[in-house]
């Protein structure tokens, strides 16, 4: 496999994992913290399809991200660079918009970590997998 097919792999894999990963926490173990906390607001939680695929192309630019940290940095550095600008930094957003309900934080902390972390070894083994 050639570099410009293992790169696009790893990014491609990567974006599946993020986006299972991210659909997991958020619908199914967080969907109740989310809708509850919009309510307590007067809102209503967006989940409308178009949300949803927003979030898919999040999913998948984040994977790309992680790919080109993982590129320069080794992986314990991936992670921690990425889980940086892919969720802390959302979070300090959500939270300024107060639409971040914080109780999430306790599940979605070390499992946003362990997303990154796993993200990051995908890109690191795909990318060495240098059998052509």
């Amino acid at each position: 496999m050639n570099l410009r097919s293992r790169n696009i792999l790893a990014v491609a894999l990567t974006g599946i994992w993020v986006n299972a990963s991210e659909f997991f926490r958020n619908e199914v173990l967080l969907k109740s913290f989310w809708t509850g906390h919009y309510q307590s607001l007067g809102m209503t939680f967006p989940s409308a399809p178009h949300n949803g695929m927003m979030w898919v192309l999040w999913g998948f630019l984040f994977a790309t991200a992680i790919f080109v940290i993982s590129r320069r940095f080794d992986l314990l550095q991936t992670t921690l660079i990425g889980w940086l600008v892919g969720f802390v930094l959302m979070w300090i957003v959500a939270w300024n918009l107060n639409v971040l309900p914080g109780g999430i934080l306790t599940y979605a902390i070390p499992l946003s970590l362990l997303e990154v972390f796993v993200g990051a070894y995908i890109c690191a083994k795909v990318f060495s997998n240098k059998s052509e």
